[in-house]
């Protein structure tokens, strides 16, 4: 029996450069935070030839070609398994709510695969930038889905990191902590920063169309939104190496006041939550993922009581968290 963890994240700055419609064009850049909330996947090898998939509903195949789950069914197709194999899955957070949650499934699926795969055939374990690339690959290439490489990247190397997108596709890992970011300053960082889930799950798959086809179009509103969200990520990452968080909360205010100009990221009603949260002694903050829904992030330094009351009286559940500094891993390999 396998089980892997890989985490979820919160996308501090340059989120939706990461997608190739722009990064093909102009280069991405963003910065993330793996936090410990984690997908698990359980691989387990079957009595027989068949496959056998368990997550909200299960199923009993023959073949991989006939499992609905798209993931799963690309990521066996994939790696070349075709049977005599269990798939499990949980998670800390549920899906559709903004926190990477598909990304992690995908790469803690391929890395429970590929031990799987090692058990058997004695093959080394691929480095982190190929499950993420391998990750990438299924959603942008197999899935044809609307989506970038945000998500797989942060859930294979956890931390603080910042990545860049080549025009080709490759991308450059940077980590901040602990290479650039002390060990006093993550503890601050992470007391001032609160998620809250606002009780909507959402699709990100048609924001994400949208911003998708209108970058390849070359529409000019949406190419500057993402040229300048991609600048206020440069300094975003700059605030946090110095060790500035008032101006790196400051920043995130202007990161969704940006975001908020793409069709779907918000609504009067999302926007009248921020600026509650604002009146309340947050700096900054923004939805987590394509919008819509899910997590809100906000940067708070000296009321966060007043946040926490005032986020709680709209019905909001805070989500205590920690930053993951591990990324994905093999927790139990039991053979």
């Amino acid at each position: 029996m396998i089980i892997v963890r890989a985490p979820m994240r919160i996308s501090i700055g340059g989120g939706g450069t990461d997608l190739p419609s722009y990064y093909s064009l102009y280069e991405g850049e963003w910065t993330s935070a793996a936090i410990n909330k984690y997908v698990y996947i359980t691989v387990h090898k079957r009595f027989d030839d068949t496959i056998r998939v368990c997550y909200s509903k299960t199923e009993e195949v023959n073949e991989p070609e006939e499992i609905q789950h798209p993931i799963v069914r690309e990521a066996l197709k994939l790696i070349g398994i075709r049977g005599g194999v269990e798939i499990f899955s949980a998670a800390d957070i549920p899906a559709n709510t903004g926190l990477g949650s598909s990304g992690s499934f995908t790469v803690a699926l391929l890395t429970g695969l590929h031990v799987f795969l090692r058990n058997t055939s004695q093959n080394d374990l691929p480095p982190r930038k190929e499950i993420a690339e391998q990750a990438c690959h299924i959603a942008i290439n197999m899935l044809k889905e609307p989506s970038g490489k945000q998500d797989e990247y942060i859930a294979a190397y956890g931390g603080i990191t910042a990545f860049h997108a080549a025009k080709d596709g490759k991308v450059t890992v940077e980590p901040l902590y602990p290479q650039k970011i002390s060990p006093e300053k993550i503890r601050e960082l992470e007391n001032n920063l609160l998620i809250f889930y606002t009780g909507i799950k959402r699709e990100s798959r048609e924001a994400l169309k949208v911003q998708a086809k209108a970058t390849q179009d070359g529409e000019k509103d949406m190419v500057e939104n993402l040229h300048r969200v991609k600048e206020i990520g440069r300094k975003i990452k700059e605030a946090l190496i110095q060790g500035d968080f008032s101006t790196f909360g400051r920043l995130l205010d202007f990161h969704w006041q940006e975001k908020i100009k793409r069709k779907g990221t918000s609504n009067p009603q999302i926007n009248r939550w921020y600026e509650i949260a604002k009146a309340n002694g947050a700096i900054g903050g923004k939805i987590m993922g394509a919008g819509g829904g899910g997590f809100f992030l906000f940067y708070c330094e000296g009321q966060k009581d007043k946040l926490r009351k005032a986020m709680t009286s709209l019905g909001f559940r805070e989500e205590p968290f920690h930053f993951d500094l591990e990324g994905v891993k093999v927790i139990a390999d039991i053979t």
